[in-house]
């Protein structure tokens, strides 16, 4: 066992200790989603809103289909830093940072073919795809920039450091939040402005990342190994986590696509009134995913220094907790979601469609809490073969959710079967649950 394992017991001050800066970090981006929204609502025109929507949509699975630089990241430095080997943990960022670098200079020379096809997929009104367009063509430019803070925030968490990962995340929403007010209020750019304040606000977090984490390096020993960063078993393995990590996300993010997509279909309104509506779904995301990422680093290191206890620990404690903030977003939701739909759009119609479903955003949380923990338990322990599996057979049974109830029920069986999604995400981790105690079982863990 890892000596320095021993004592390192996993308590409920040590997983808010972890979720507690993620949890402000991850706030800043919904605060950041909302305060597009209501900068650009404050222009009564639905179609503007729409767009936002559709071209954070378009990102969102542009870029999460590279989440596994930040989940990957996060459990291959977790475990490095558990077995004591410093300079895995080292070269556990330099891979990330150079399959970074690469992806995103590759995003910014096809943005031509990507675009089309991405246009071709996400439909809407003409002055929506309009604006759209603008939106797309501005923030594409810093993509190798927003993968390389990817990377950076998986190494951060890996070797829990969430007070870094909350300080780099406060940076880039602060300035994104600054320049969206500068270039939309003060300028008049419209949906050029937001997207020009987050691409430039992404570049610089991810410049200031770099340069912190260049000074941890130097303090915390281990050296650069050529032979273990391009070790041809260590980058399998990396290649294999991260194969399955995205092939798990862009399925992930194909859902969220396809439910902004369908709500195109029905209408500028509707789709206004949807995407207001998941600000509050993303905004309880974010706080879930705090508990997820505890459970990703504890489970992870534990897993490193070969303790059975502490990996039940990771995941009963961080549980109880995410668990706990579900029912308290439900009751935010629930009793404040009126007030904020009115501070995020003047549009009065949009105003009523938004308060009309927004029921299904309050139950979200109930239903989402227990992917999110499964996902970081699945995560820390790089069971990414089952997670992958998992949602490729619950995106297609999303995809039949819909096909019955959207027909019948419209917007309401769009919110339907998008609440399905969530319980067949959690019930087929569940399924493969087991196998991530008896794998870590047949590696050796000890009782202590």
């Amino acid at each position: 066992m890892n000596p320095n394992a021993a004592g390192d017991r996993i308590t409920h001050a040590r997983v808010l200790a972890i979720a507690g800066p993620i949890v402000l970090s991850n706030l800043s981006t919904p605060l950041l989603g909302l305060v597009d929204t209501a900068v650009i609502g404050q222009i009564p025109d639905p179609a503007l809103i729409g767009a936002v929507a559709l071209g954070a949509t378009l990102f969102s699975f542009l870029y999460w289909g590279f989440g596994f630089l930040r989940m990957g990241t996060t459990g291959l430095t977790a475990q490095a830093l558990g077995a004591d080997d410093m300079d895995e943990v080292r070269t556990s960022l330099g891979r990330a940072l150079l399959i970074a670098g690469v992806a995103g200079l590759a995003l910014v020379a096809l943005q031509w073919p990507i675009g089309k096809i991405a246009f071709s997929l996400l439909s809407g009104s003409a002055e929506v795809e309009r604006h759209t367009h603008d939106y797309f063509a501005i923030r594409i430019w810093s993509a190798p920039f927003t993968l390389a803070n990817f990377a950076l925030l998986g190494w951060f968490i890996g070797r829990h450091k969430a007070g870094t990962a909350l300080a780099l995340q406060f940076l880039l929403n602060g300035t994104n939040l600054a320049l969206d007010v500068t270039f939309v209020v003060g300028l008049g750019w419209g949906v050029k402005g937001i997207a020009a304040g987050t691409a430039i606000a992404e570049t610089l977090a991810a410049l200031v990342g770099l340069v912190i984490a260049s000074r941890a390096l130097k303090r915390m020993g281990g050296h650069w190994d050529r032979a273990k960063l391009f070790d041809a078993e260590r980058i399998r393995r990396t290649i294999t986590v991260n194969r399955d990590i995205m092939i798990r996300t862009l399925c992930l993010v194909s859902a969220f696509a396809w439910f902004m997509a369908k709500s195109a279909d029905m209408g500028d309104v509707q789709l206004a009134a949807n995407a207001v509506l998941m600000q509050f779904v993303s905004t309880s995301a974010f706080f879930l995913d705090g508990f997820a990422y505890a459970a990703e680093a504890l489970v992870g290191k534990a897993i490193g220094a070969r303790t059975r206890e502490r990996l039940s620990e990771a995941v009963r404690i961080s549980t109880v907790w995410a668990a706990g903030t579900a029912v308290f977003l439900s009751v935010v939701i629930l009793a404040g979601g009126p007030w904020f739909i009115d501070l995020l759009t003047t549009a009065p119609h949009v105003r009523d469609a938004a308060r009309l479903f927004l029921p299904w955003a309050v139950l979200t949380p109930l239903l989402a809490v227990w992917s999110f923990q499964l996902d970081g338990i699945f995560i820390g322990a790089t069971r990414t073969v089952e997670m992958r599996n998992a949602m490729i057979v619950t995106l297609a049974l999303f995809l039949l959710a819909w096909r019955l109830l959207a027909p019948a029920y419209g917007n309401h069986g769009l919110w339907g079967a998008f609440m399905i999604f969530y319980l067949l995400r959690a019930a087929s981790l569940l399924y493969y649950y087991p196998r991530v105690r008896a794998a870590a079982e047949a590696e050796g863990l000890t009782t202590r």
